[in-house]
Parts: C-alpha cells; structure tokens; sequence
C-alpha cells in the first residue's frame, strides 16, 4: 500500500519513540505528512522528524503538547487544522503506574486519566468533525489488553483503558454514516497490544533472562507464560502495520472495533 496516504495527514501523539514511532514510520512510508508529537528535548523531536521524513513522509512537523493541559491540546490541534487538519488521528500517548488500590493517590488517578483518557477525548471532539466534512478520517486508538481485561495493581490505567475502548465506540457509532465507500468513510478503532518490545519492557525481560543464563528468547518466554500464550511479543512495526491497513479506503466498514495484537491473551 506505499503511496496510498499521499495527500493525507496524520497526527500521532507519542510518537518520538516506541509504538508511536513505529506507527508513525508506517504512514510515513505510504506519503503521508506526519504530525510528530511527544515531551522531547529538542535534539529528539528533530531526529524524530528527519526519520520520518527519511522514511517517506511528504512533510513532518512536531508538537510538544502537554496531554494533561486541555489548553494547549486545543491550540495544538488548533495549530494542525491550520497546517491542513488531520486526516488520521492517532491517540498513543500513554502512562501507568504499577500500583494497588489501597496505595493509588488521587494524583496517580489524575494523571493517567488525563493522558490515557482524557485527551483522547479531546483530540477526537476537534478533529473528527471536519473528518465528516471532507468524507474520509481515521481515529486509531492504542488501547490495551487492559482495555479488555483486568489485572491487579492497575487500577487507574485499566481504567483508562475501558474507557478508551467505551469512547471509541461511542464515536464509531456516531460518524459511521460519515462519507461512503468511495471516499472511505470515518472510522473510529482501538488498537489492544499486549506484550511489545519496546524500552519499558527491557528491565523485565533481562530479569528473567538471568534465570537462563543470558537466553533472552527464553527469559520472554518465561515473562510471557502467565499471560500471553504465544509466548512471543510482538514488534512496534507490528502495530504500525495494522495502524497502516486501518488506514486504507477498503477498511471503510471496520469500525467500533478492538483489535488485540497480545498472543492469545484475551482469548483466555
């Protein structure tokens, strides 16, 4: 599909590193023009967008808004329907915090929500209005496996999570009848990975690494066991992939859905 989001553009939020960055990679090498977003110092923000222009994007620009400052979410989105609006939305700025019920703080509870949650909401109320105008649009939210099922210690971002997944339904239904298959229609889906390499995982996997002398393979198999039945994680560039295909005209019709990426985890 290279080529085929040329004309289009894309905000992805949190997309300096990890996940975001490798969703960000996969629009860019289909042409699109790509909203860079994330809290970086300015030598990452650049690099980032040089990347992204390396690997295909007609043009990217950064953007350092604070998901927790509905202000300067606003003026942010504000600042890319000045530059053209965007076509594609994606919300995979995130935060958690590993911690019990009994222990969390209402801070902790504020934080996650406003990031994980909130600002999502936000983005889509000004972006996707003017999806349904021009006939085409995409909202691809990164949720979680804890957007579909529980575990303990996490209680604010499961939280977050559901209701990301709630928020996305709700707005699949109400753009459904947006545009047609010609243009391609608005669609509003969730994105649920469970274990994904990226540099937030790496202490865990080295942990459990040591147990069999160094063998990483292993040490992923024996961190995924209680989990993720495939035993396997899966690559940024996976989800970017997905983001990718989510994208095209012909996935007019998938829409209000959760996709897991988890290795069997929620088919338990």
């Amino acid at each position: 599909m290279t080529g085929d989001l040329k004309a289009r553009t894309a905000l992805v939020t949190g997309s300096v590193q990890g996940i975001g960055l490798a969703i960000a990679q996969a629009l860019a090498g289909a042409g699109a023009r790509i909203g860079v977003h994330g809290l970086a110092s300015p030598a990452a923000a650049a690099a980032a967008v040089s990347r992204l222009r390396d690997a295909g994007a007609a043009d990217a620009r950064f953007f350092d808004a604070d998901m927790r400052d509905v202000p300067a979410i606003e003026r942010m989105m504000a600042e890319v329907a000045d530059w053209g609006g965007a076509d594609i939305l994606v919300n995979n700025a995130g935060i958690q915090k590993t911690v019990s019920l009994a222990q969390a703080d209402a801070a902790t509870w504020d934080a996650i929500m406003a990031v994980n949650l909130s600002a999502a909401f936000h983005t889509m109320r000004l972006a996707m209005p003017a999806m349904a105008d021009r006939g085409y649009g995409r909202v691809i939210n990164i949720a979680s496996v804890h957007g579909l099922v529980a575990s303990v210690n996490k209680a604010p971002y499961v939280a977050s999570k559901f209701g990301l997944v709630g928020l996305s339904k709700v707005a699949a239904l109400e753009y459904a009848a947006a545009g047609d298959k010609a243009s391609g229609g608005v669609t509003v889906n969730c994105i649920a990975p469970g274990w994904t390499e990226t540099a937030i995982i790496e202490p865990q996997v080295a942990a459990r690494a040591e147990k069999f002398g160094g063998d990483r393979d292993k040490g992923i198999a024996d961190l995924l066991a209680e989990k993720q039945p495939s035993r396997r994680t899966s690559d940024p560039a996976e989800i970017g992939a997905l983001t990718l295909w989510l994208c095209h005209p012909m996935a007019h019709n998938v829409t209000g859905t959760t996709i897991p990426v988890d290795g069997g985890w929620t088919a338990q």
